[in-house]
């Protein structure tokens, strides 16, 4: 696979630090949530990140599949993704689990349902996810 584009980013001081892209167009404070033993400070947390990250990625695929079939999907849908942490059942380390579910407004649930289903095809946080993570992805 040839990159169309390449993101470049940076995180110092792990879970308590910063984390910040080269091109200073983000940069966030880290913090630990209590739920993971930290102070849950006012900074965001990797597993926030990644579900922002996936929740945009599988709305921008969810317009490709839709684009295919001449579908417009309406300004005010959304997907919202829970992405949540715990130790993997081998007892080796940590691993994630995540929902997604779209909200198409103007679609039928088949044709939404459909549409999603064929998103998780296409979109590559769910490509890179098959097979690593749980991944649940439903239209609500």
């Amino acid at each position: 696979m040839q990159a169309l584009y390449t993101a470049h980013a940076h995180a110092t001081g792990g879970r308590e630090g910063s984390a910040g892209s080269n091109d200073d167009r983000l940069s966030v404070g880290l913090a630990t949530p209590k739920e993971l033993g930290g102070n849950g400070g006012p900074g965001t947390n990797p597993e926030q990140l990644f579900a922002a990250g996936y929740a945009a990625c599988f709305l921008g695929a969810i317009k490709f599949v839709a684009s295919q079939d001449k579908v417009k999907i309406a300004e005010d849908s959304k997907v919202e993704a829970t992405v949540g942490i715990g130790k993997r059942d081998d007892g080796t380390g940590f691993g994630l689990t995540v929902g997604l579910k779209a909200s198409l407004p103007g679609l039928d649930h088949a044709q939404a349902a459909d549409i999603v289903k064929r998103a998780d095809v296409v979109c590559p946080y769910s490509h890179a996810t098959r097979g690593n993570i749980h991944v649940d992805v439903a239209a609500v």
